[in-house]
């Protein structure tokens, strides 16, 4: 009988330790070998972190690589997010919430900046002086995009019907060559390329309106939210420190953006200095409101399926309790 406790006791406690053995085992498989994580020209926070490593120190210790993947545009940053090879992705809000109505599993973590980076583009001897003008001319944009959908509203506060114009389908920067050589009349642009344009080859803004530009959203994978909210924090963690830098050094910040994106000092100036606010990084009830005024433009325009619910998919887009954990 003693030998048979001796052996029971034994028994449980190997068991306990495998048990032990096979959960830490199973924490350490789980870890991702790499996160994912988007650069882009109109997200210069991203190129902060790019450029000085900070994200990679906050995960040295767990064994992390941080692998960078450059978006030309919100539309190619949805398009990774949703195709599972980018983890983290810098887009427009309003881009954001089309995507995530068409079935985008992702959620809006963190603003990384409010910019005024899109506005209606002419040539520099160009005729058109407004809206009106552009009625039956050809316009450059970038399918679901911020200025793609600034094209939309403002055509639409107009009064003028996508039909009774010609968009043209371009990434940002072939839409500002296309502008410049004439093979459109407008472009509804994004800095740092508008700004570029307007300054290297005197193209001019014939309509801004800083309410139809929304916020720049850092998106999240929803899965990678769901298994990793630690890694979620950690990233946000480092996108304040880089916003926070930016604050502190604008005239670093502007010579870092001319740098990483090649383009002249001025223009990175004219695109940070002047047209982006850095201020306020918490995403919330401001965002949502933003998104409500901006959203019938989706289903006007049937960019999203008819009777879908936008303030629900709003309220399952944005979600702030992982900045709140982060941010004081």
């Amino acid at each position: 009988m003693k030998r048979f406790k001796f052996l029971k006791s034994h028994w449980i406690a190997l068991f306990v330790t495998l048990a032990t053995i096979s959960s830490a085992s199973t924490t350490f498989a789980a870890e991702p070998e790499e996160v994912r994580v988007d650069y882009a020209y109109y997200s210069p926070s991203s190129l902060v972190l790019k450029h000085f490593g900070w994200l990679e120190e906050e995960f040295k210790s767990s064994g992390i690589q941080v692998k960078w993947v450059l978006s030309a545009g919100s539309n190619r940053a949805l398009e990774y997010l949703n195709g599972g090879s980018l983890d983290f992705g810098s887009t427009a809000g309003l881009a954001a919430l089309l995507s995530k109505a068409n079935g985008n599993p992702i959620k809006a973590v963190y603003v990384y900046s409010r910019p005024e980076w899109t506005a209606l583009v002419v040539g520099k001897d160009s005729t058109i002086k407004n809206l009106q003008d552009l009625r039956g001319k050809k316009i450059a944009a970038t399918k679901g995009t911020d200025p793609y959908l600034f094209l939309l509203r403002s055509l639409h506060q107009a009064g003028i019907k996508k039909s009774e114009v010609e968009i043209v389908h371009l990434q940002h920067a072939d839409g500002r060559a296309a502008l410049e050589q004439g093979r459109v009349d407008a472009w509804a642009g994004l800095d740092p390329h508008m700004a570029g344009s307007q300054l290297q080859a005197g193209s001019k803004l014939i309509y801004r309106n800083i309410a139809f530009n929304t916020y720049g959203f850092l998106n999240v994978n929803e899965q990678f939210a769901k298994q990793y909210p630690q890694h979620v924090r950690t990233v946000i963690k480092a996108y304040e420190k880089a916003r926070k830098w930016i604050i502190e050094h604008p005239a670093d910040a502007a010579k870092l953006q001319s740098e990483e994106a090649k383009i002249p000092l001025n223009v990175a100036q004219l695109q940070l200095n002047e047209r982006t606010d850095f201020s306020n990084p918490r995403i919330g009830k401001e965002h949502q409101n933003a998104l409500r005024e901006a959203a019938p433009i989706l289903l006007d325009e049937a960019l999203v399926r008819p009777g879908t619910d936008l303030n629900k998919v709003i309220n399952e887009l944005i979600d702030p309790s992982f900045a709140q954990a982060v941010i004081k």
